[in-house]
């Protein structure tokens, strides 16, 4: 049975369009009932292949630093039709497998989808001198009043995963309450909303795989990067760990005094009581990257709604075949609460 953890007031059940919120339960495939092997699978089991068609957007930051957002927009597409921006975990890009299958399956019901390459990744990684860090909510904030000047009569719902979600929750809780016209939705996947608390989770001997999987994809993220951006400091001794990644890079880069300066700054968790827009948190009881329990931690705003499936992994989501087109029940649940709130605010 699927665990469904849901802080609403009732008085804005009606209002919010995640309210009446009916998530199927998720059933783990038969063979990938562990949450590591979830987790795993999620990431590197092969699927259908899409050619890149996206139209690249080059954002400018402000700073000096630009980024990347990759547009596809499906032909059957009409001004006024709803619009997703798209962003991306730790290590990943536009690329990644997960953004690439939803932008798909979004296109093919008519949905315009941005893909965004967080700051120093993917097609930017020449553009930037900064990294995109947990805590980078002003880059979001760009994208989005770039998107909403181009889109100006679309709907927005912006979806982000893993490190990249935490990001998302901090934008919003930094408007204050003064969402941009049209952004009217949020899905956030598998947040790491207490940086710390989870910083010290994935020191835990279980999860030493995914900390050499970060630190393999980040060390050749950083030799990549100093071939062609000037400057840049280095890594001394090459670190083992993520959290000493951040400790010697992402901190001094960023402006943070070390890594739980970092670490405290960047966490959403503090900051969710203050959220005003419509935001669904979609996150695993088993997932072997974000402890579950720091959900308790925080107050949650009534526009927060809190679904935990008991099993998925860390952005896994493999399921039993027969209800879905295919066993990416995360994919077809986000492509259906789209949907959802087209129909709440409709």
């Amino acid at each position: 049975m699927t665990l469904i953890l849901q802080r609403l007031h009732k008085s804005m059940a009606d209002a919010h369009p995640f309210g009446s919120l009916k998530l199927p339960a998720f059933h783990p495939h038969p063979l990938l009932r562990n949450p590591h092997a979830q987790t795993v699978a999620g990431t590197y089991l092969p699927g259908q292949s899409y050619k890149y068609r996206a139209t690249p957007w080059r954002i400018c930051l402000g700073d000096g630093d630009s980024i990347v957002v990759h547009e596809d927009c499906p032909s059957q597409w009409r001004s006024g039709s709803r619009i997703v921006l798209l962003l991306h975990g730790l290590g990943g890009s536009h690329l990644s497998t997960y953004l690439v299958r939803l932008a798909a399956k979004l296109n093919a019901i008519g949905v315009r989808t941005f893909r965004m390459d967080l700051r120093g990744y993917g097609a930017g990684f020449k553009l930037a001198r900064g990294i995109g860090h947990a805590g980078r909510s002003e880059d979001v904030c760009t994208v989005v009043s770039r998107i909403v000047e181009h889109c100006p009569d679309s709907p927005l719902t912006v979806v982000g995963f893993s490190k990249s979600a935490n990001t998302v929750l901090k934008y919003l809780a930094e408007l204050e309450g003064s969402t941009p016209t049209g952004l009217d939705s949020v899905i956030a996947v598998a947040p790491p909303i207490d940086l710390v608390h989870c910083g010290q989770n994935l020191r835990e001997r279980m999860n030493r795989f995914y900390d050499q999987s970060f630190m393999k994809c980040l060390i050749q993220l950083v030799r990549q990067r100093h071939r062609v951006v000037p400057d840049l400091p280095r890594v001394g001794r090459l670190p083992e760990r993520l959290w000493q990644f951040d400790d010697q890079y992402t901190a001094p880069l960023s402006g943070f005094s070390g890594v739980m300066d970092y670490y405290t700054q960047a966490s959403a968790g503090p900051l969710l009581s203050r959220i005003r827009t419509p935001t669904l948190i979609l996150t695993a009881a088993d997932d072997p990257l974000i402890p579950v329990a720091m959900f308790d931690r925080y107050e949650l705003s009534s526009s927060i709604t809190l679904h935990v499936t008991k099993h998925g992994g860390h952005v896994g989501y493999i399921g039993v075949g027969g209800t879905d087109p295919d066993h990416r029940w995360m994919d077809w649940r986000i492509v259906d609460l789209i949907k959802q709130v087209d129909g709440a605010v409709g």
